[in-house]
C-alpha cells in the first residue's frame, strides 16, 4: 500500500511537471474534446503501450493457461469468491451514496454467500435474484457531484481519471490478501485476483484487436463512457459538447432587426470515438 502510494505520487509529479512546462512554453490555442478529457495523452500513450508489453508477455499467457488447466466450475468459484468480498465494499459505498435499500442487498449478498455459499465460493444469493451491484468509491465521489477531471493510464493498474486515482488507494484496499497472515500468502492472493480479472477479459481483448484502429482511443472512450453510466446508474444525463473555441451560439436578432449579409457555419464539435472495454487490471 505505501509503495503503491509513492508511484502515484510519483507518477503525479511526472504528469503535473510536463503539464507546467507546455503551458508556459506554448501559446493559448483552441481546445478539442480530446484535449480536454485527455490532457496528458502522450504520457497516457505511452504508459498504455508498456502495459501492452506487460500484458502480451506475462499476463495474458498466465491468464490464458489458467483458463485452460483450471476447470471452468472451480474458475467460476474463485471468480465468486472475490466478488463475495468486494460485495462487502460495495455496500458501504451504497450506504454513502444514500442508497440504502442497495447497501441492504449487498450485505444480504455477503451473509448468504459467505453461510450458505461456502465462504463465498458459490453465489447462492443470486439464485435469489439478490444480484452484484459493484459500486466504488470513485462512483460514490461521483455521486457526490465529483467531476471526472483528466483521463490518466497508471503502469500496470491501466485506465483511470483523476477522481477514480484518488480514490484509489481504498478501492485497492479490498482483497482477501489484506487478511492474510504470511507475506507469501498475501502475494499468492494477490495474484490468483490478478489472473482471475485477467482471465475474465480475454474475450473482449480478442474483440478489441479485430475491430478497433486506434486502440488507445477505444479503450479511454469505452472507460469513461463505461465508468459516467455506472455513477449515474445506467441512466446518465444528455452531455452537452461545447464548441472547442468556447464561443455560444449568436442570439437571434430582435425583432425588426436586419440579418447580417453572412453567417458562417458554425463550428461542430468532433464525434465521439466508439467505445468497447479492455480494462487491463
Amino acid at each position: 500500500m505505501r509503495r503503491l502510494a509513492l508511484l502515484l505520487a510519483a507518477c503525479w509529479m511526472v504528469l503535473l511537471t510536463g503539464c507546467a512546462t507546455t503551458t508556459a512554453s506554448t501559446p493559448a490555442a483552441p481546445v478539442s474534446r480530446s484535449e480536454k478529457i485527455d490532457p496528458w495523452e502522450r504520457w497516457n500513450r505511452r504508459v498504455f503501450r508498456l502495459n501492452d508489453k506487460v500484458d502480451e508477455a506475462v499476463l495474458k499467457p498466465v491468464a490464458t493457461t489458467y483458463t485452460k488447466v483450471v476447470p471452468e466450475p472451480m474458475r467460476r468459484g474463485v471468480n465468486n469468491f472475490f466478488g463475495n468480498v468486494s460485495d462487502v465494499w460495495s455496500a458501504v459505498n451504497n450506504m454513502l451514496q444514500g442508497k440504502f435499500s442497495n447497501g441492504l442487498q449487498d450485505m444480504v449478498r455477503v451473509g448468504t454467500n459467505t453461510l450458505f455459499g461456502l465462504g463465498g465460493f458459490l453465489d447462492v444469493a443470486s439464485e435469489f435474484g439478490a444480484d452484484r451491484q459493484g459500486e466504488d468509491l470513485g462512483q460514490t465521489l461521483g455521486k457526490w457531484g465529483m467531476a471526472p477531471g483528466p483521463y490518466v493510464v497508471w503502469p500496470i493498474i491501466g485506465p483511470s481519471t483523476l477522481r477514480d486515482s484518488i480514490a484509489l488507494p481504498l478501492d485497492v484496499q479490498v482483497s482477501p490478501a489484506l487478511g492474510m497472515s504470511s507475506n507469501g500468502a498475501k502475494l499468492a492472493t494477490a495474484g490468483l485476483q490478478a489472473v482471475n480479472q485477467r482471465a475474465n477479459l480475454l474475450g473482449a481483448t480478442g474483440m478489441l484487436n479485430d475491430i478497433a484502429l486506434d486502440r488507445y482511443v477505444f479503450v479511454r472512450d469505452a472507460y469513461l463512457q463505461r465508468r459516467r453510466n455506472l455513477v449515474y446508474d445506467g441512466d446518465p444525463p444528455e452531455e452537452k459538447e461545447p464548441d472547442d473555441d468556447g464561443d455560444t451560439a449568436p442570439k437571434a436578432p430582435a425583432a425588426g432587426a436586419s440579418a447580417p449579409a453572412s453567417v458562417g457555419p458554425a463550428a461542430s464539435a468532433p464525434a465521439p470515438a466508439a467505445a468497447a472495454s479492455d480494462a487491463g487490471r
